[in-house]
């Protein structure tokens, strides 16, 4: 079951996309991207809120979300969070491919 989770990082003065850069920069998004089970590491910036970037992040199962939850790197994300005093939201959603059903509404 592939689990996706969109976190939306929010801050001032330009301050979320600076801790993109920094996560980017330092390789710590790489790290995560290699990690067993990730199978997406992706931001995005909003067009209607500068001060707003998105991360989708997939994994395989929850057992590799516990894993990375477990990892150094989270150590290093919370820094980095505080650093640029980031405020966050987080949704939680299971790929449609588990919902066979659901191929219908998708155009490709």
């Amino acid at each position: 079951m592939v689990i996706t989770v969109n976190l939306r990082y929010t801050g001032k003065n330009g301050n979320a996309l600076k801790f993109v850069k920094e996560m980017l920069s330092s390789g710590t998004a790489e790290l995560i991207r290699a990690e067993k089970g990730n199978l997406r590491y992706e931001y995005y910036q909003s067009l209607d809120d500068p001060e707003t970037v998105l991360l989708i992040d997939s994994w395989e199962d929850q057992e590799a979300i516990d894993v990375h939850h477990a990892s150094p790197m989270m150590k290093t994300i919370a820094e980095l969070r505080d650093k640029y005093d980031l405020h966050m939201s987080v949704e939680r959603y299971l790929d449609f491919k588990d919902n066979p059903e659901d191929e219908r509404f998708i155009r490709k």
